[in-house]
C-alpha cells in the first residue's frame, strides 16, 4: 500500500519582504527621533568672540556721537555693528557646521534659528517705534534684554552654555533699563562686547571652534 505524499505548504509570498520593509521604516523612525533630540552644536565660539571684539570700537564711536547729541549717527553705528555681527555669526557658524559635517539647516538648526529669530524680530519692530517716538534712551536695555531672550530660548536646542549666556544678557538688559541713560553705551560694551568674548571662549573651549 503506497503512502500519498505530504500536501504542499501554503505559499508565504516573497520571503523576507515584509521584514525588510518594516526594518527600513524602523530605521527612518529612529533617524527622525535622533534628529529631533539632537542639539545644535554648530554655533561658533570663536565667531561669538569676534562679534564681541567688534562691539568695543562700536561702543566707543557711539559714545562719541552720543556726547555730540548726534542720535542718527549713534543709531547708524549700532545698526552697522549689528550687520557686522550677523555676517560674522552666520559665516563662522556655517564654517564650523561644514567642518563637523553637521547640516546647518537640519532639524536642530531650524529650531534654533526660528526660536532665535522671533525675539529678534520683536526687537526690530520695537526699535522703530521707540526711536521715532523719542525714546531712544531705552534701546540699549531693550536690545540686550531681547537678545538675551533669543539666546535663552534658542539655547534649549543647543549646548548648555548658550542659554546661560542668554540669561546673562537678560540681566545686563534689565540693569541697563534701570540705570541712567548716559550709561547705555557702557552696558552695550559690557554686554555685546565682554559677554560675547567670555561666553564665546567658553563655547570654543568646551565644544570646539
Amino acid at each position: 500500500m503506497t503512502t500519498s505524499p505530504n500536501p504542499p505548504a501554503p505559499s508565504q509570498g516573497a520571503p523576507g519582504a515584509p521584514d525588510a520593509a518594516q526594518a527600513l521604516e524602523d530605521l527612518r523612525y529612529i533617524r527622525r527621533t535622533m534628529e529631533g533630540a539632537a542639539s545644535f552644536t554648530a554655533l561658533s565660539g570663536w565667531g561669538v568672540v569676534a562679534i564681541g571684539v567688534t562691539a568695543f570700537p562700536a561702543a566707543y564711536l557711539a559714545a562719541r556721537a552720543d556726547r555730540l547729541d548726534v542720535h542718527r549717527v549713534w543709531m547708524l553705528v549700532w545698526l552697522i555693528e549689528a550687520l557686522i555681527g550677523i555676517v560674522i555669526g552666520v559665516a563662522t557658524t556655517a564654517r564650523k557646521a561644514r567642518k563637523a559635517r553637521e547640516p546647518l539647516f537640519g532639524r536642530p538648526g531650524r529650531k534654533f534659528a526660528l526660536t532665535f529669530a522671533t525675539p529678534m524680530a520683536a526687537g526690530a519692530i520695537l526699535t522703530i517705534h521707540l526711536y521715532y517716538g523719542g525714546m531712544a534712551a531705552v534701546l540699549p536695555g531693550m536690545w540686550l534684554l531681547l537678545y538675551g531672550t533669543a539666546f535663552a530660548t534658542a539655547g534649549a536646542f543647543s549646548v548648555s552654555t548658550v542659554p546661560v549666556m542668554g540669561l546673562c544678557f537678560m540681566v545686563a538688559g534689565t540693569a541697563a533699563l534701570a540705570a541712567p541713560a548716559m550709561l547705555g553705551n557702557v552696558f552695550m560694551a559690557a554686554g555685546f562686547g565682554a559677554l560675547h568674548v567670555v561666553f564665546g571662549a567658553l563655547i570654543a573651549r568646551k565644544h570646539g571652534g
